[in-house]
């Protein structure tokens, strides 16, 4: 069935708010069993995946920043807030029967892999769904910047951006019903315009080695299945 994807390895990006369901923080395993079961679906597909998860749901860097915490250790708080989400990915993905890895770009051997690149290919090669956890392990960088970086590491052929809508608007769908969804978008259309699509640094890194970026709804059954596939669900991102 993989000579009928367009995308034969793929990065998905999904955002730790994304992990909560309908609850006011934490993780929601009900969204981890829906999310599993998309995956399994691309991994059956033949598709190569890597996914990089945020961690908003927990601790984000930022905000503790904002708050008069130092930006470094808030930001290393983060990254171990994602090392959670990716531990609690991989344990869904197992309980459906997709053999997962979790490799941690700061090293904690006693729960998972340490990233080495190589070895990441590897286990792609192999059929087994690496989840990147910890950022790129340094404080100042988004885990949208991570997702553009490993994605290049690996050779991704495209990065999946799931949200919790339905592709890139030119101002908040959720605000405003005047909102226009665009289908293509180039890199600079996203930096000239402001779009909040991922931060200016991964729009900028995906635009060095012209990496696809496709935003799409994470919640609309089967929707990553036909992103590889080549179908635009969504909003594709190139040059």
């Amino acid at each position: 069935m993989s000579d009928k994807l367009k995308y034969k390895r793929m990065l998905l990006k999904l955002s730790g708010e994304a992990l909560m369901g309908d609850d006011a923080y934490g993780i929601s395993t009900k969204v981890l069993e829906f999310v599993a079961s998309e995956v399994k679906q691309v991994v059956e597909a033949g598709a190569e995946l890597g996914l990089v998860i945020g961690a908003g749901n927990i601790f984000r860097g930022v905000a503790g920043a904002s708050k008069g915490m130092d930006r470094t250790t808030a930001d290393n708080m983060g990254m171990l807030a994602t090392v959670m989400n990716s531990l609690a990915m991989q344990d869904a993905l197992e309980r459906n029967g997709v053999i997962t890895r979790v490799m941690s770009a700061i090293p904690m051997q006693s729960v998972s892999e340490p990233y080495i690149r190589r070895r990441a290919t590897r286990h792609l090669e192999k059929g087994r769904v690496v989840i990147f956890a910890a950022g790129t392990g340094n404080p100042y960088f988004t885990t949208d910047s991570a997702g553009v970086l490993r994605a290049l590491e690996i050779d991704a052929d495209v990065v999946i951006k799931a949200t919790k809508v339905d592709g890139v608007y030119d101002k908040d769908p959720m605000v405003h019903s005047d909102a226009v969804k665009y289908d293509t978008l180039t890199y600079d259309d996203v930096l000239r315009k402001g779009l909040r699509v991922m931060d200016a640094a991964g729009i900028a890194l995906a635009k060095e080695d012209n990496l696809p970026i496709m935003v799409l709804d994470m919640g609309a059954p089967g929707n990553i299945r036909l992103a590889a596939a080549g179908e635009n669900v969504g909003t594709i991102i190139t040059a």
